[in-house]
């Protein structure tokens, strides 16, 4: 499916609120980003609220904030021995050449091609110099959507941050990190649909269906390249195990198609693998945020059935960049939901979940030790610091 721009929507009072609203949000990023200090917290409210971050250029100054990247001092071009001395060429060269859709439609074939050799080098240089990272298919799908919003240099730096945080379980020699993050999928969907999660469990359907939602944050099986985009605004302004969070709450909203399905694997597999190109992203967002509030990581870690406690980016994420407890990401969605519910009736907006009452009696019997439920709640709950050094380790 080819990456489709959306028609212009017609010129009406709607359009009208709709342009001064997103004028309004502009003005307010621009003058956070006109700060000193920059407020990240302030960027990632606005990353996460309606709309995302609204255009590429506002894009180009504020995805560098979210991941504490230095835009004076971004890696250098790539010399011409990139290509011989890397292992991952000939794989990297062939997922490129079979990427065209990710390109706009009407972009002239060279234009396209002399952005695929970008790509191709920005992927081998944060291979060549992060040697611990294992490149797998479908990373190419992500790098092609930096490199399409902020150029070569810039993406490269971003993407090597990325794959060192938020995307480091991928790129493991084993997939032992990424089948961990799959496996929050079910109890996610059990604590808000059990019906749902019972029939998918008689079903036997697993969780293969969202691997290639998750690997690419939905990069790969979205056709609107808006879409893609405000999706990234809200997972790099967010925990590292949100696009799981993301993947659950679109199952959920397809409820009534899959409990209409057979209950045979063959069948709820087709419809889950086969993505709405037309889902309503913004209330999709919003109910993400708010399940991972209600069930943050540290709830589900047991339920998930942790095989690989070393190095995942969620176990890492106390790690990564922040000055402030105020600009946790976490932090963020906290106080936005309890935003909502006072503005809102609280019946409407908490999700009906499924009762559990022995919740922490039977955490306890499961063997959540007291340690691990203390480094877990840090997660979401106290005022460490999110910087790059991969030292603590939540489950250990």
């Amino acid at each position: 499916m080819a990456l489709q721009r959306p028609p212009a929507p017609p010129n009406d009072n709607g359009k009208r609120d709709c342009d001064s609203k997103k004028k309004r949000k502009e003005a307010e990023i621009y003058q956070v980003l006109n700060g000193t200090p920059v407020d990240v917290a302030a960027l990632r409210r606005m990353a996460i609220s309606e709309g995302g971050l609204l255009v590429d250029e506002i894009r180009c100054q504020v995805w560098p904030k979210l991941l504490n990247v230095n835009t004076e001092d971004l890696p250098p071009p790539p010399g011409e021995e990139l290509r011989e001395n890397s292992k991952d060429y000939q794989q990297v060269l062939l997922d490129v050449r079979r990427s065209l859709r990710r390109f706009p439609p009407g972009m002239p074939d060279e234009q396209r091609e002399g952005l695929q050799e970008e790509l191709i080098d920005s992927i081998l240089q944060v291979l060549e110099r992060n040697p611990q990272l294992h490149y797998y298919q479908g990373y190419h799908d992500i790098v092609v959507t930096f490199l399409l919003v902020v150029g070569e240099r810039l993406a490269t730096a971003l993407v090597e941050k990325l794959s060192t945080h938020h995307l480091r379980d991928f790129m493991d020699s084993t997939m032992d990190n990424t089948k961990h993050i799959l496996n929050y999928l079910m109890p996610i969907i059990d604590q808000v649909n059990p019906e749902l999660h019972d029939f998918m469990q008689r079903a036997e359907v697993g969780t293969i269906f969202a691997l290639s939602w998750l690997i690419t944050w939905f990069g790969h099986v979205l056709s609107d390249f808006r879409h893609v985009v405000r999706l990234y605004d809200f997972f790099l302004a967010c925990h590292p195990l949100m696009p799981i969070y993301f993947a659950a709450v679109i199952v959920l909203y397809r409820a009534d198609e899959v409990l209409a399905c057979e209950c045979d694997m063959a069948s709820v597999h087709h419809l889950l693998s086969q993505i709405p190109q037309d889902l309503p992203y913004e209330t999709l967002i919003s109910r993400a945020g708010d399940l991972f509030v209600q069930f943050p990581p540290s709830e589900l870690a047991r339920e998930a059935a942790l095989q690989q406690s070393e190095r995942t980016a969620a176990s890492t994420f106390k790690d990564f960049e922040l000055a402030s407890a105020q600009q946790r990401p976490d932090a963020v969605l906290r106080q936005r939901f309890r935003e909502r519910l006072h503005t809102e009736e609280r019946a409407k907006l908490l999700l009906v979940a499924k009762p559990r009452t022995n919740r922490f009696v039977k955490l306890a019997v499961m063997g959540l030790t007291v340690a691990l439920g203390a480094a877990a709640l840090a997660v979401v709950k106290s005022a460490l610091e999110w910087a790059p050094k991969f030292e603590l380790q939540i489950f250990p």
